[in-house]
């Protein structure tokens, strides 16, 4: 019990937890992205005019951070620069689509906007391809 209440961490404990970090959350933000890579075609025309650039530009950058950047993040590749896109994304979610409403419909954007911002704070931990190569 006194370990459980203790305030102090191993190296070892933190990397385990932030590669459990990145493995969930791009796991669980890589099946949203997915399931909009494979049903481009129909959601291109209803798809969300983010900033006037195109409903099948705006898809496609949200798939390219929802399926592509979840991936890097998941092995752990330029794990901070793939999380910006995805930053951008859940911000664009929040306050776009969610009418910043984030104890309600943007709920789940605000978990995922805390994950990414906390993998780009901390980084991916040494459990990482980028920290086997000592990024």
């Amino acid at each position: 019990m006194k370990r459980l209440l203790s305030t102090h961490y191993s190296a070892g404990a933190f990397n385990v937890a932030m590669l459990f970090l990145r493995i969930v959350s791009g796991a669980l933000i890589m099946s949203h992205g997915y399931s909009k890579l494979v049903t481009f075609a129909s959601k291109k025309a209803t798809f969300m005019n983010f900033l006037g650039i195109g409903r099948a530009t705006s898809l496609s950058l949200t798939i390219f951070a929802e399926f592509f950047c979840a991936l890097f993040i998941i092995i752990g590749l330029l794990t901070r620069m793939a999380s910006i896109p995805l930053i951008v994304v859940m911000c664009v979610a929040i306050f776009k689509a969610g009418n910043a409403d984030f104890f309600g419909e943007a709920e789940m954007a605000s978990l995922y906007l805390a994950a990414f911002v906390v993998l780009l704070l901390v980084g991916p931990g040494r459990i990482s391809i980028d920290g086997m190569v000592g990024k």
